[in-house]
């Protein structure tokens, strides 16, 4: 592996999503500052306001008027976590891209060791995280099930107990980019594009203020995207299921005209057995409509061309005025 350059020609694009993070702001202000005053490298921090309710937009542009390093995004409204952090690798321009969270369970301390690795020549350092400070045991629960779900569905090798924490390479941030789904899973995507790739193992500290904006309902949105969007499996096990019941009909059918021509006089239908066959069936072709129904949904979005977001404003650190025209995030 090349080894590359690490010095203050390099430019290092810190991109953050921000939703309702009011209350964390000014700690992630001061460990972003610390861990640039640390690094070897030049550094430009992008934050995204992914349509907050709250004062983040106002924070976020009282600091832009600090500190000229930060470029503020200002999408037109919510988007979404995966759509935010896409918007902002849209507009990265350093050789080297770091993902972080606004609520500071990922360290930015740990920029300096991850970047060391992508100098000795690792396309994309990632964090895999030892444990989980501060979550309550159905958030490690469901997250275990989630990643379980994940590796034992998906067709690309996503690693567990990873996250978007990670360091990526410019021509890694490119081919991503180039990449047009609508419904996107970063982690899954970065997967998928190969690359030389490496974990980076820590632990995942507790929020440091505020509230979650991922509950179970996100997470659960989350993982069919992961799911569909990566797998056939589904249609291959709607597919087994149903010529498995098929078969098994075909065996019922045969064993019920044996039956009625073996005993004819104690042979009597069962309403109670019907009714449980007819619910089953009905249950299992509403189950595969379902899915049928997830991947033609995805489908239909697709074929509409619709953007996945649209920047309202992005902002200069230095005035604060919009340094670009808004636009949306076609591929």
């Amino acid at each position: 592996m090349s080894q590359r350059s690490l010095s203050r020609s390099t430019l290092l694009s810190i991109v953050i999503p921000v939703f309702n993070e009011e209350e964390v702001l000014p700690f992630l202000f001061s460990g972003l500052e610390q861990a640039a005053t640390d690094l070897p490298v030049n550094v430009e921090i992008i934050m995204v306001n992914d349509g907050s309710r709250d004062r983040s937009l106002d924070i976020l542009l009282a600091k832009a008027r600090s500190d000229t390093r930060y470029r503020i995004v200002d999408l037109s409204r919510n988007f979404g976590h995966q759509l935010a952090v896409s918007a902002a690798l849209s507009l990265a321009r350093g050789d080297v891209v770091a993902i972080l969270d606004a609520d500071l369970q990922d360290p930015p301390e740990l920029l300096g060791p991850m970047l060391a690795r992508w100098q000795q020549g690792i396309d994309v350092v990632y964090g895999q995280r030892d444990s989980r400070e501060g979550e309550t045991r159905f958030k490690r629960w469901s997250a275990g099930l989630f990643y379980c779900l994940l590796s034992w569905g998906a067709d690309a090798e996503i690693p567990q107990d990873t996250g978007d924490f990670r360091v990526m390479d410019r021509r890694v941030v490119e081919a991503l980019n180039a990449m047009p789904e609508r419904h996107r899973f970063l982690r899954g995507m970065v997967a998928w594009l190969g690359f030389r790739q490496e974990p980076y193992r820590y632990s995942r500290r507790a929020r440091r203020a505020g509230t979650t904006k991922y509950p179970f309902v996100k997470m659960f949105a989350l993982s069919m995207d992961a799911l569909f969007s990566f797998s056939m499996k589904p249609l291959r096990w709607m597919a087994l299921a149903g010529l498995g019941m098929t078969t098994l009909g075909f065996v019922a059918v045969i064993a019920l005209i044996v039956l009625r021509l073996q005993f004819p006089a104690v042979f009597i239908p069962g309403f109670a057995t019907t009714m449980a066959a007819l619910l089953s069936l009905f249950g299992f072709n509403f189950l595969c409509l379902g899915i049928l129904g997830e991947y033609l949904g995805r489908i239909f979005i697709n074929v509409q061309g619709r953007p996945s977001y649209v920047i309202r404003d992005v902002y200069a650190a230095a005035n604060l005025a919009p340094d670009a025209a808004p636009h949306t995030g076609e591929s």
